[in-house]
């Protein structure tokens, strides 16, 4: 691998602002972070914030729903049933 072109890659905090779940994992992000966060740990990581994560995602959270307004699933079904 070249040297210097690579960003650095270390141990950053990512907060979900909807449901203030937080988790600990590697990312590039951190040199972008004006934030720090002190972790469960004692040591302090850059801190990330993000909209949605796996505790708000509705494919994590089991709340997905299909909603067929106007009937457009049986429209397209009916279309293509060749």
């Amino acid at each position: 691998m070249k040297a210097d072109i690579h960003p650095e890659y270390r141990e950053v905090v990512f907060q979900d602002v909807t449901s203030d779940f937080r988790f600990l994992t590697r990312s590039t992000l951190a040199a972008s972070s004006k934030e720090t966060i002190k972790w469960e740990d004692g040591n302090e990581y850059p801190l990330v914030k993000i909209e949605v994560s796996s505790a708000t995602h509705p494919f994590y959270t089991g709340q997905n729903k299909v909603i067929d307004t106007s009937g457009r699933i049986d429209k397209f079904k009916r279309r293509y049933a060749k």
